[in-house]
């Protein structure tokens, strides 16, 4: 069965690859992208997310800028990881298809409104801003959100942008605790997965047999994966956001469990933590499908298979 989604992106060339999954794979049916400001500011994830498509050969995909700046927050950004661009790492035209002249959360909450109750998957790949303030401004659109499957977060792993919250999280908490506390069934691919699936020599060299498009990826992961060798001393560097498309096509791939997951917004200490009850210690209900584990080879493998399609 097909299954309709939204892309909510700041690419990022790990957004870019995700996205790149997505547009590779029949069983999804991309209604829109919508981007937030997040790895870089607007109008470069928005751009972007055009450059993406182009590369695909979808310009069909409409994309749709969105919020860019946080609910409550200055903007933070993540140059250091992804360069000025967000892509750098490979040389790629300026987008000719344009943008749409409607705003990201106005297409959210129209498509939601219209769409089949429960038909829409959403799959936030950045920060929460656009999501969260879509449920703010028209909460009977939760009832209507099949799942929302989003990378963010962490437990073991905890963060990666400050000692205790994952980049997503962090730039926007106010609206992650939207998110979290919305009802709708979520699955969150947390630092603790993606951790898991890191790219490497090897898997970098067959992204870069796979023809044009894997190419260019190689030359997007050779780029950020400098940056998370060094900081964490490891073989490559973790793709993050493609394990939210991942998991739509093979949830077999992972391993997790349903848990309560709590956003913290008040304190400056923990700012944006994901308070993962793993253990199940509290009384607090399970609100999101919490994975902790990916196979990683199995997840690679599809990956360099799908866009060797494109």
């Amino acid at each position: 069965m097909v299954q309709n989604i939204i892309i909510d992106t700041d690419p990022g060339q790990d957004d870019a690859v995700a996205i790149l999954l997505a547009l590779a794979s029949p069983e999804l049916n991309v209604l829109g992208i919508t981007a937030v400001a997040g790895n870089v500011p607007l109008d470069l994830t928005s751009k972007n997310a055009r450059i993406v498509c182009e590369l695909a050969g979808r310009t069909d995909i409409p994309v749709y800028a969105g919020c860019d700046r946080p609910m409550a927050r200055d903007l933070v950004t993540a140059e250091h990881v992804h360069g000025k661009t967000g892509l750098d790492g490979a040389e790629l035209p300026d987008p000719t298809m344009r943008l749409q002249d409607a705003h990201a959360v106005d297409f959210l909450i129209e498509t939601l409104r219209t769409e089949p109750p429960g038909s829409v998957t959403l799959c936030p790949l950045g920060p929460l801003t656009n999501i969260g303030t879509a449920l703010r401004r028209a909460p009977d659109i939760a009832d209507r959100i099949a799942r929302i499957v989003l990378m963010g977060g962490g437990y073991f792993e905890v963060g990666n942008i400050t000692p205790a919250a994952e980049f997503n999280i962090f730039v926007d908490p106010e609206a992650a605790q939207l998110v979290f506390r919305a009802g709708v069934p979520l699955t969150v691919l947390p630092l603790d997965c993606t951790h898991k699936a890191l790219t490497t020599r090897a898997r970098n060299d067959a992204f870069r047999a796979a023809g044009r498009i894997g190419e260019v990826v190689a030359g997007w992961t050779g780029f950020f994966e400098r940056f998370d060798m060094e900081k964490y001393g490891s073989e490559g560097a973790p793709l993050h956001d493609p394990c939210v498309i991942s998991w739509l096509l093979a949830p077999d791939l992972f391993q997790g469990r349903e848990i309560n997951v709590e956003i913290e917004v008040e304190s400056p200490l923990t700012r944006g933590m994901s308070v993962a009850d793993w253990w199940r210690v509290t009384d607090r209900a399970p609100n999101a499908l919490f994975i902790g584990h990916v196979d990683a080879e199995g997840f690679f493998q599809m990956l360099t298979e799908r866009l060797g399609r494109l």
